[in-house]
């Protein structure tokens, strides 16, 4: 597998990251096998949130890779809090509770990254910033991080935190591309040059931030997927011609697509099925042109100005 930098951060990651949401539906025998092929692909770098399954997830995928301290070393744990029900909450209190708990969900001394699972407007970041501080001195964080936030809520974090913010979990895909879109808008009268997220795309680049598109083979927010749907057959003819040319499935395209970003991003996969991560996995090696690239942006009925 094909790795890249986290963030800022001196941490080789894997360009595909495996979401852990979903790994609940299955049964033990499953996720083992499931766990296994991710990591006979090189896909050692598994993406959690102590909200998925209500922990259980967590629980389950500690079980499923038989957690010990060598099978530790050898892959990167990431998880998310933040999400209560009905509210978000970044108090320290809060914060420094959900990681222990996440821990021994887990099995583990420590998370490799951290990330605050969507904004809480009520923020005190001075209260992140300690507890960033007393878990990174205690080790049981090593990296940190944020997701769906802009520009100015990281800025304001940033202001009190001292620890470097290497990673933006980001809803992206190229039938939701509205950070890709608004940059090739500037100063239009069109839908498409609303700026929604104030440049976070761009944001990203120019402060080491990777960003983690989730949902890549979503429309809308989880209205369903794109790819195979009768609402986007131009879409999908153009993929399927790509992939036939690449001989690789429609599923590596839509990732490969991600990829060819200069932005340097790790998709986050949801499938729990063994045959599409691989698909997935396969992008890792598949560089569209640019001329491919910008087609299916096209064919997403994205128009250029």
């Amino acid at each position: 597998m094909r790795t890249i930098k986290l963030g800022s951060s001196s941490l080789d990651i894997p360009v595909i990251a495996v979401g852990c949401m979903r790994i609940n539906s299955l049964e033990k025998a499953e996720t083992e096998r499931f766990v296994q092929a991710a990591l006979e692909e090189g896909a050692n770098f598994f993406d959690h949130a102590d909200i998925y399954g209500s922990g259980a997830c967590e629980e389950i995928f500690a079980d499923a890779i038989h957690m010990n301290d060598d099978i530790r070393e050898k892959i990167i744990l990431q998880s998310k809090c933040g999400i209560r029900k009905g509210m978000f909450d970044f108090s320290k209190e809060y914060i420094l509770e959900s990681v222990d708990n996440i821990l021994k969900r887990l099995r583990t001394d420590y998370l490799d990254i951290l990330l605050l699972h969507r904004p809480d407007t009520l923020v005190e970041p001075e209260e992140v910033a300690e507890a960033f501080d007393q878990l990174e001195r205690s080790g049981k964080v090593r990296h940190f991080g944020v997701s769906n936030q802009n520009p100015n809520q990281i800025e304001l974090l940033k202001k009190y935190v001292k620890q470097p913010l290497v990673a933006n979990q980001l809803q992206l895909s190229i039938t939701n591309a509205t950070m890709i879109s608004s940059g090739f808008n500037v100063n239009m009268e069109n839908a498409s040059a609303v700026n929604r997220d104030g440049s976070i795309l761009d944001y990203c680049r120019l402060h080491d931030i990777t960003i983690q598109p989730w949902s890549p083979f979503q429309y809308g927010f989880f209205e369903g997927v794109f790819l195979g749907s009768d609402k986007f057959p131009e879409l999908n003819k153009q993929i399927d011609e790509i992939a036939a040319k690449y001989e690789v499935s429609n599923t590596t395209i839509a990732i490969a697509w991600l990829l060819r970003h200069p932005a340097k991003m790790q998709p986050v996969t949801g499938t729990t099925n063994i045959e599409r991560l691989q698909d997935c996995a396969k992008a890792a090696h598949v560089q569209l042109t640019r001329e491919e690239w910008y087609s299916i942006y096209r064919a997403a009925g994205n128009v250029l100005p």
